[in-house]
């Protein structure tokens, strides 16, 4: 009897830590990207140095438009960004960030991210000074440059 209590044992935990191994493990659905930025960036106000940060969204299923931005060891989130739903019709095999045009000397504004393989991906508003000049001028932002990353 206590060799089938053991043997029970064993199987009940080798189940329960088989259960736990995908919770464990980089989830895709939170669409986690490392950057890499070799001058200052502006996502919705916050600017961002140049240096390496982690973007991904909102763990919870009901925030799919979250994206939090942390610096790169991922113990400090630098900006909470609520964005829009973008599409593409052609999905690339690496993330892609396309930034609206900008004053001379103002950082690049993001406009756009699509992670690795999704024809959905993540618009942010265009600076409140950029907003207001092309409004006064009857001009939607305009998209000038655009990078990939790694994941």
């Amino acid at each position: 009897m206590k060799q089938y209590f053991s043997t029970i044992a064993i199987l009940a935990a080798s189940l329960m830590s088989t259960v736990l191994v995908p919770t464990l493990k980089a989830d895709e659905n939170n669409k986690l990207t490392t950057i890499t930025i070799d001058q200052s960036i502006d996502v919705q106000g916050t600017v961002l140095p140049p240096g390496s940060y982690v973007i991904k969204l909102l763990g919870s299923p009901l925030n799919r438009f979250n994206v939090l931005i942390y610096n790169a060891d991922e113990n400090h989130v630098i900006a909470n960004v609520l964005a829009i739903p973008a599409y593409r019709l052609q999905p690339t095999g690496d993330s892609k960030f396309m930034f609206y045009e900008t004053e001379e000397g103002q950082a690049p504004a993001l406009h756009t991210w699509f992670y690795p393989g999704d024809n959905s991906g993540f618009e942010f508003r265009a600076p409140r000074r950029n907003a207001l000049a092309n409004s006064k001028q009857g001009n939607p932002p305009k998209v000038v440059a655009s990078i990939a990353s790694d994941n």
